[in-house]
């Protein structure tokens, strides 16, 4: 084992201590083996178009065991007493990049790469995933580790064996793009320095790092479509277009072939072209979807993680063509709700300090874009669950699914905001978070 790699272990073990301290009762690892019932004032479960008033949910041994209007809690179980509260499933973040502490400038993300270890950055991101399971993220899909190399897969699986608290995972590693389109860059050529991803050139190249990074653990693959975003005199929100058409293909041919899907980075309409020619299962941003694009997107099934609030925050400081990005990513997602493109939430939370902003304010854009709050909600729910490929097991409140499930004191049909404030949260039946009193 190399020292890093032990370093790595031996500071997540510090972390599991430090946490248990802290959490000790409230976050058991694992399912719980007790039976617990749930009265929920109103339950918004994901499948109905409307909440569903005094519910009684039994869980057992992690899932649902049962979800019963009215219903009587059977004897000798535990009880929790949400009758004032709205009850929804965990939501799900379907773009985070939790070894990220923000990068609105070249220096922040520099900082990182240059300053800090990489058994210091999974420390963070362990801290991470707590922060998005304490605001009822219960499954995130973290798309790609900025130069920690695999240590995405590594939080992961702690979590997967209770040594720390944390969501359901699925991870895409490194994340590729070619030779020089990609920071950190502008250093003298005699110094070696890291990348934020794994760079691949030619078609050889990028089937094998498919490979390599499945191999170390990668449930998505990520590419970079595109780079460099532009208005052209045509008034469309253009890109420089990052792989050859054949690099591309073998990228999301390969991952295909040996069962993975792949998410394409593409902002403008160039690369978001390039990535739907090559046959990206997701497209991640999307400032500069066109119509003719969401059309082909809706007859695929290709869904759109538009991660709407990263880009107004980050905006205001990168400046240039970002703050007019925002507004046509406004214009996109309306008309892309309109023609019925399927959208996922998605936050790119990292890519603002995990600290700073709480990401469930996603919904908020969403129903101000022009969703319902009930769409908002599946957006981070059954949606996200479709994308994920889970819908069997969450996305949902019924039984047989996973116990994943946040409460509001709220009404969130009424105020979306009301999302921002969870106040309970339960993970595969453990209860993690339980302020309602």
């Amino acid at each position: 084992m190399s020292r890093e790699r032990c370093l790595l272990v031996s500071f997540l073990a510090l972390l599991s201590a430090a946490a248990n301290t802290v959490l000790h009762a409230q976050q058991p690892p694992g399912a719980s083996s007790k039976p617990i019932a749930i009265r929920a004032g109103h339950l918004i479960d994901g499948k109905a178009d409307a909440p569903v008033s005094n519910v009684l949910i039994v869980v057992e041994d992690g899932k649902i065991a049962t979800v019963t209007p009215g219903g009587v809690a059977p004897a000798g179980v535990a009880f929790v007493d949400l009758s004032h509260a709205t009850v929804l499933p965990g939501f799900v973040d379907a773009h985070t990049h939790i070894l990220l502490q923000g990068d609105i400038t070249d220096q922040d993300y520099g900082e990182q790469l240059l300053k800090q270890s990489i058994p210091y950055r999974a420390i963070l991101a362990a801290r991470n995933a707590q922060i998005a399971l304490s605001h009822g993220f219960t499954a995130l899909r973290d798309l790609e580790t900025e130069g920690a190399m695999y240590a995405d897969a590594d939080v992961k699986k702690a979590i997967n064996t209770g040594e720390i608290p944390g969501p359901h995972m699925q991870v895409a590693t490194r994340a590729m793009a070619p030779t020089g389109m990609y920071p950190l860059l502008g250093y003298s050529w005699e110094l070696k320095v890291p990348t934020g991803v794994q760079y691949v050139d030619g078609v050889e190249e990028a089937r094998k790092a498919v490979r390599e990074q499945v191999m170390h653990g990668a449930d998505w693959i990520k590419y970079y479509s595109d780079h460099g975003y532009f208005y052209a005199p045509d008034g469309v929100l253009h890109s420089h277009v990052n792989f050859t058409d054949e690099e591309a293909k073998a990228i999301v041919d390969e991952a295909h072939r040996i069962g993975k899907k792949v998410a394409a980075h593409a902002i403008g309409n160039d690369g978001i072209a390039a990535a739907l020619k090559a046959g990206a299962d997701t497209i991640e941003h999307g400032d500069g979807l066109a119509e003719p694009q969401m059309e082909e997107m809706v007859r695929r099934g290709i869904f759109w993680v538009p991660t709407i609030m990263v880009g107004a925050y980050v905006a205001p400081g990168r400046q240039g063509n970002w703050p007019k990005m925002v507004e046509t990513e406004r214009a996109a997602f309306q008309l892309a709700l309109k023609k019925g493109v399927k959208i996922v939430l998605g936050t790119d939370a990292g890519g603002f300090d995990w600290k700073e902003l709480n990401e469930a304010k996603e919904f908020e854009y969403y129903v101000n874009y022009g969703m319902t709050p009930m769409e908002a909600i599946r957006s981070a729910t059954t949606s996200a669950a479709d994308l994920l490929g889970w819908s069997d097991k969450m996305g949902t409140l019924e039984a047989g699914k996973w116990a994943d499930l946040v409460a509001v004191s709220g009404d969130p049909l009424q105020d979306i905001s009301e999302l921002q404030r969870v106040k309970f949260v339960m993970k595969s039946g453990s209860i993690i978070k339980n302020e309602m009193h």
